[in-house]
């Protein structure tokens, strides 16, 4: 296991890589990463970049009279057309998407809106989300099955838990992802994790 800093090198070709950049042929390090002895490399922090076809969650920041203002977790707001939903937002409401486009200058277009209704909503490092994910929707499936609650998690880092359920103890596994996402064996303790206070945290 290596620590890497922005503008250090992670590999000597270029290499499509989350959280790095290419130039002259070498990939290098965008953000403070480690690079497991597997050669993966697992970013420590860094802020969400809206990508085409990511699935994110949202919030509903401002009503306006063409459609809403989107709080989508980065360093700007997005704008949705009333035109491209079917449903109506209030102020606050959370709402899951489909990123469409995303252009030079980062204009965001969102389709497929979805509301989610009574739930609870966290934020997390948005370059800790692959690992809550799991390969294959295996983590957050597990999380899912452990404690009965339904969850939607956006690759900008905003997570929504349905009330049904365990959603305290959903958030706690949560959490102990987040902060563990970088050691080895993640997926044998968050299942000892939910295993263990299945009957302790609500």
């Amino acid at each position: 296991m290596k620590i890497v800093v922005p503008g250090e090198v992670v590999s000597e070709k270029p290499e499509r890589i989350p959280y790095t950049s290419v130039d002259n042929g070498k990939t290098y390090a965008t953000v403070a990463s480690m690079i497991m002895d597997d050669g993966k490399l697992v970013p420590l922090a860094g802020p969400y970049e809206p990508l085409p076809e990511d699935m994110i969650v949202a919030v509903v920041a401002e009503v306006r009279f063409a459609g809403y203002t989107m709080d989508l977790n980065c360093s700007f707001y997005t704008f949705l057309s009333s035109r491209e939903t079917q449903s109506s937002f209030s102020l606050g409401d959370v709402v899951f998407a489909r990123i469409k486009s995303v252009d030079e200058v980062k204009n965001v277009e969102l389709s497929d809106t979805k509301l989610l209704r009574e739930g609870r909503l966290i934020s997390v490092s948005a370059v800790k989300v692959p690992r809550i994910i799991g390969r294959k929707n295996s983590m957050i499936g597990m999380i899912a099955e452990a404690t009965g609650c339904v969850i939607y998690v956006g690759r900008n880092g905003y997570v929504w838990i349905s009330e049904k359920g365990k959603p305290t103890l959903a958030v706690a596994a949560i959490r102990k992802i987040e902060a563990e996402a970088h050691i080895s064996g993640l997926t044998d303790r968050i299942a000892a994790f939910l295993k263990e206070n299945a009957n302790t945290i609500g």
